[in-house]
């Protein structure tokens, strides 16, 4: 019997992309998944586009809050749901290439690593590319993701059978962040980046890492509310965090010739 993957997809008026990503999963070469929509109190049309989804495909399943809860209870309530052996978790306006979840499948089996990640591109509001590209590690430690996020959450998964379900704390921004440090540092083996494009990040206007001041504020917040360092411990990390996000994480993002 092959894994079933869980696939947390959290959504707040996303009617008019949703489509493309639900399609992105229904072209997985790995076909035993279950996708979990979680409708986060959305005030678009979105429910009448999925209908059509849900009453044909059984594997595709929706969950809804009655009042926006934010990003973080909606992928918590998607993996209280989860029935699968591994999770992963793709946003509602993000694609993925066909053989995604056959490749770090075949990973997380081969027990090298608990964690798996990888390669995106960057397309743009209208799904258009953008011609860069977010190289993977190949192979990412706890300690290395402290300094900065190495793992596009859309290209992430874990093994639940060996680290149990996790729940990311209710941040407003860099949840997932906490949520693959969490991953790490339960495991005892380092994550295995996928260095091929696996998934399709989209850049839409007012996004976190356009916005410095929040960036700042955000990522402060992941060591010193997220992880619960003390105020000085969190500001050497900010500051280490800077160095490594602006001169080392930076070549990873190269233009694709």
């Amino acid at each position: 019997m092959k894994p079933l993957v869980s696939i947390i997809t959290p959504m707040y008026n996303n009617a008019n992309v949703i489509e493309r990503t639900i399609s992105s999963v229904l072209n997985q070469t790995y076909p035993n998944w279950e996708l979990l929509l979680v409708d986060d109190a959305s005030t678009d049309q979105i429910k009448a586009i999925l209908k059509p989804y849900i009453d044909k495909d059984s594997r595709i399943k929706l969950y809804s809050h009655k009042n926006n809860k934010g990003a973080a209870k909606a992928r918590n309530l998607g993996t209280k749901m989860a029935l699968g052996n591994y999770i992963a978790f793709l946003d509602a306006d993000d694609l993925w290439e066909s053989n995604k979840l056959q490749l770090q499948v075949a990973q997380l089996k081969s027990n090298n690593t608990d964690v798996c990640f990888g390669s995106y591109e960057w397309i743009d509001s209208e799904g258009d590319p953008l011609n860069k590209k977010v190289h993977a590690l190949k192979s990412l430690t706890y300690k290395k993701l402290l300094k900065a996020n190495y793992i596009g959450n859309l290209t992430g998964i874990y093994n639940c059978e060996k680290l149990g379900k996790i729940y990311t704390k209710d941040l407003k921004k860099r949840q997932d962040w906490l949520l693959w440090l969490e991953a790490l540092k339960r495991s005892e083996k380092p994550a295995i980046g996928i260095t091929k494009t696996i998934a399709y990040y989209r850049i839409t206007e007012g996004s976190l890492s356009s916005n410095k001041t929040s960036l700042i504020k955000h990522n402060f917040n992941v060591y010193r509310v997220g992880l619960g360092f003390s105020f000085l411990k969190s500001v050497v990390y900010l500051i280490q965090f800077f160095n490594e996000h602006l001169f080392v994480k930076k070549r990873l993002i190269k233009p694709i010739t």
